[in-house]
C-alpha cells in the first residue's frame, strides 16, 4: 500500500509502499477512503510532540470501511463505514479510567503518534475506539468531526453554560464549535491573526456575532473562551476579554509559554483549564449530535503524496475550514 512515512522531526513526510498491515486480535484492518489533517499532527512533525514512534504513519481522523477483523472482533460487519479518533486505545485498569476518565489514561495510545494512522490506504485500530460515522456526510467531511469536532465539543462541554463565547484561532475546530454553540443558543465572538480579513468573514459566515482580531477587546464582556490557537500569549488576552466567573478553556495539545501575566485579571473567580484528548463518551455524544445541528464541515482536499504541502498550508494558516487528505473510495 501506499503510506506517507514520517522519519523524524525536521524531515519531510516520505511516500513509500509499505505491507498492508494484519489486524490483530481485537483489531480491524480499514480501507481509508479519507483522513482529517490537525495541528497535533503538525505538532508532531516539528518535533513539539517528541515520543512519536518511528518510523510512522501519521494521521488520526481517518474515515474507512472495514475489510477483515482480528480474532474476538464481532462488531462491525465487513464495508460498515467507521471513524477512528486520536485516542486510540486504553489501559481500562488505572484510576484515571476506572473513575470515567480515559482521556487521561496512565498507558494511553494515540492514533497517528504510537499506533500507525491514516495517511496510507489502510490503517489498523482498536474496534473499541471506532464510531459510526453518521449517515448524511460523505467521507471528506465527515473526517474532521473525529478531532475538530470531537475535541472542539469537550472544550465546549467545559466552557459550561456560557452563554457569549469566545473563540480564539478560527480554524477547524473553531468552524465546528460554532455551529454547535449557535444551535445551543450561545453568541460566538471570533478571534483570529491580525489582518485576517478572510478568516473573519468566514467566522461570521458560520454564525459569529461579531469577529475581529486577538488583540481586540470584544463589544460585550464574556463568559467564556476557549483557545484553538498554540499560542500561550492568548490565555492573558482571553482572560482579560471575559467577566468574573469566566472560564478559559486551552483547546490544544501543546501551546508555546504562557507568558507573565498580573493576578487581577484572573482574580473575580476567572479560571483556566486545559483539555486532554477525549473519551468514547465525548464520541457518542458529539456524533449523535452533529446530524441534529447540523453540522457542516468546510473541507478543503489533497490528495495523500500532497501531505506536506497540505501540513504546510495549515502552518501558515491558509486552510478554510479543515484538511482531508483524499485517500481512497
Amino acid at each position: 500500500m501506499r503510506a506517507m512515512i514520517f522519519d523524524g522531526s525536521g524531515k519531510p513526510l516520505r511516500l513509500a509502499e509499505v505491507p498492508v498491515p494484519e489486524p490483530g486480535p481485537g483489531e480491524v484492518l480499514l480501507k481509508v477512503h479519507a483522513c482529517g489533517i490537525c495541528r497535533t499532527d503538525l505538532h508532531i512533525v516539528d518535533g513539539e510532540l517528541a515520543e512519536p514512534k518511528l518510523p510512522l504513519i501519521p494521521g488520526h481522523q481517518i474515515v474507512g470501511s472495514v475489510v477483515r477483523s482480528g480474532a474476538g472482533v464481532g462488531r462491525f460487519a465487513e464495508g460498515t463505514r467507521v471513524g477512528v479518533p486520536w485516542l486510540g486505545a486504553t489501559c481500562g485498569t488505572c484510576r484515571h479510567c476506572r473513575s470515567g476518565r480515559e482521556n487521561l489514561c496512565d498507558h494511553a495510545l494515540f492514533t497517528g503518534y504510537q499506533r500507525n494512522g491514516g495517511f496510507a490506504e489502510y490503517t489498523v485500530a482498536d474496534v473499541r475506539f471506532c464510531f459510526p460515522i453518521p449517515d448524511g456526510y460523505p467521507d471528506l467531511q465527515a473526517a474532521p468531526l473525529l478531532c475538530a469536532g470531537l475535541i472542539g465539543y469537550r472544550s465546549l462541554t467545559m466552557a459550561g453554560d456560557a452563554e457569549r463565547l469566545g473563540v480564539y484561532g478560527f480554524g477547524a475546530a473553531a468552524h465546528i464549535v460554532t455551529q454547535v454553540a449557535r444551535f445551543q443558543g450561545r453568541q460566538v465572538f471570533a478571534f483570529t491573526r491580525s489582518g485576517d480579513a478572510k478568516g473573519q468573514a468566514f467566522a461570521r459566515e458560520m454564525g459569529a456575532v461579531w469577529a475581529g482580531s486577538a488583540e481586540e477587546r470584544p463589544p460585550d464582556e464574556l463568559d467564556a473562551a476557549i483557545i484553538f490557537a498554540p499560542a500561550g500569549e492568548l490565555v492573558p488576552a482571553a482572560l482579560r476579554a471575559v467577566g468574573k466567573g469566566g472560564i478559559v478553556v486551552c483547546g490544544g495539545i501543546h501551546m508555546s509559554d504562557i507568558p507573565r501575566f498580573p493576578y487581577d485579571i484572573l482574580w473575580g473567580e476567572r479560571s483556566i483549564r486545559s483539555v486532554a484528548n477525549l473519551t468514547r463518551r465525548d464520541g457518542a455524544e458529539f456524533l449523535s449530535l452533529a446530524p441534529r445541528v447540523p453540522v457542516r464541515t468546510e473541507v478543503q482536499p489533497y490528495p495523500l503524496e500532497a501531505a506536506n504541502e497540505a501540513l504546510a498550508d495549515l502552518r501558515r494558516g491558509a486552510i478554510r475550514g479543515a484538511g482531508v487528505l483524499v485517500v481512497g473510495s
